[in-house]
């Protein structure tokens, strides 16, 4: 199989969101011929200024794209791109690969590589670890499921996007990854808040006791940066709790 290098490829974008756009900029910079689609499409022209492709819809996206990546909000809206006569499975090659990057169901991940497989199209599970910063820096972490072959020809793409990228096993054994990094995130998140807030009403100095638990063994690498930012009272979302409590509802029902 054919690595999936920029002069090899014509790459298909789904999801415009917070961390889709960034993704798709990176794509763009290292010379891929990329086409965009959003439910808004806004999102898709402020790319197109960049040298993208707007399609009129998904299935114009699907017949002119060898690669197509989608990074939508929960299992729903997979759905509501993959299938039915409108969705990009109708308008599809067979060949064409898809590396969807939502963080739905391992069971969605595995149906959704099902019914591709019926039409000649590769799925792979490509859940993204990381947030909006490290998309645009290119420094997530890509937690892969399916094909080996697949995995190994796309890593020109992972490359673009991703500091690291892992092959799990088989179809939704990403996804299931991506819930397992998500259970320590959010608990981890609120078990910090927790212990700052007993720091505080303890006695201790708020900006020495951020300091110094910053470089406690304790603390994740991922957590560092968000006590920076609670230093100097900067609370904006990188992730939106919406989807937090989704993913949580996702890691409950797959622990049940």
């Amino acid at each position: 199989m054919k690595r999936f290098t920029a002069d090899q490829v014509k790459v298909g974008f789904i999801g415009l969101g917070n961390m889709g756009i960034r993704i798709a900029q990176r794509l763009l910079d290292h010379g891929y011929q990329l086409s965009v689609y959003d439910r808004n499409p806004g999102k898709a022209e402020a790319l197109a200024a960049q040298g993208a492709v707007v399609p009129k819809d998904l299935l114009e996206l699907a017949r002119t794209s060898d690669v197509v990546l989608s990074c939508v909000t929960n299992d729903e809206a997979v759905w509501s791109v993959y299938t039915g006569p409108e969705g990009l499975f109708a308008g599809a090659r067979p060949g064409t690969v898809v590396l969807e990057m939502s963080t739905i169901s391992p069971e969605s991940s595995r149906e959704l590589h099902r019914l591709g497989a019926m039409r000649g199209i590769e799925v792979l599970d490509v859940a993204i670890s990381g947030s909006t910063p490290a998309a645009e820096e290119g420094l997530l972490t890509l937690l892969v499921g399916g094909n080996r072959d697949v995995f190994h020809a796309a890593e020109p793409i992972f490359q673009a996007i991703a500091k690291r990228y892992f092959l799990l096993g088989d179809s939704g054994s990403g996804t299931a990854m991506k819930l397992v990094v998500n259970t320590l995130l959010g608990v981890g998140m609120q078990a910090i808040a927790e212990a700052v807030v007993l720091g505080e009403k303890a006695g201790l100095d708020r900006e020495r006791l951020l300091e110094v638990l910053s470089q406690t063994a304790v603390i994740a690498p991922a957590h560092v940066g968000k006590l920076a930012r609670a230093a100097i009272n900067d609370y904006s979302p990188q992730f939106p709790l919406r989807l937090m409590n989704k993913d949580f509802q996702l890691i409950l029902k797959a622990a049940a």
